[in-house]
């Protein structure tokens, strides 16, 4: 019999809704809106890119194009994902040139999740400015990459690691630290 997974709520559905109503303002201050376009990072980046933007633009009243990016094929680490990656759908909301481009991830980590999406970014063109936005920082940085805007820093120690729950993919709205038994 195998030991469950210790888990740790960090922030409830309210708490989520704070950060990221906290986020789509700082966004706001951090520049024009005109000119703005959010991408979120398969999987769960696309759905808080959606609410940001949701937010943004009930406030401004304007809309603002969202866009989501499948970095798999853009992965440091492709040749060890298996002989058949599930490869997603990105989908860029016209031409980026000249825009301010946000990304948006759930969990920032190593860092190397964001390189692979600005290489892909790359390909659709030269935006003025990219940005990132993560609902969770958890450190352990691999690579010199920082967010722009953070919904919540997190302390994480070895064994544990932050799942973010949307309800889209995952029935509900959450950020949870999460222990290996192995690690206790």
């Amino acid at each position: 019999m195998s030991i469950p997974d210790s888990k740790t709520p960090l922030l409830d559905a309210s708490g989520v809704e704070e950060a990221l109503a906290r986020m789509a303002r700082e966004i706001m201050d951090g520049g024009a809106v005109e000119d703005l376009m959010l991408v979120g990072i398969h999987r769960r980046g696309v759905e808080l890119a959606a609410r940001i933007a949701g937010l943004v633009s009930g406030t401004t009243g304007r809309d603002i194009p969202t866009g989501s990016l499948d970095i798999t094929l853009y992965r440091d680490d492709f040749d060890q994902i298996g002989p058949r990656p599930v490869i997603g759908v990105t989908e860029i909301p016209g031409n980026i040139g000249g825009l301010r481009v946000v990304i948006v991830d759930d969990v920032l980590y190593t860092g190397r999740t964001v390189r692979a999406a600005l290489n892909e970014l790359a390909d659709f063109g030269r935006p003025r400015r990219v940005e990132l936005c993560v609902l969770a920082d958890r450190g352990g940085r691999e690579l010199p990459i920082q967010a722009d805007y953070v919904g919540l820093e997190v302390e994480v120690g070895e064994g544990e690691r932050v799942e973010v729950a949307v309800p889209e993919l995952d029935g509900e709205l959450s950020v949870t630290l999460v222990a290996s038994a192995e690690s206790e």
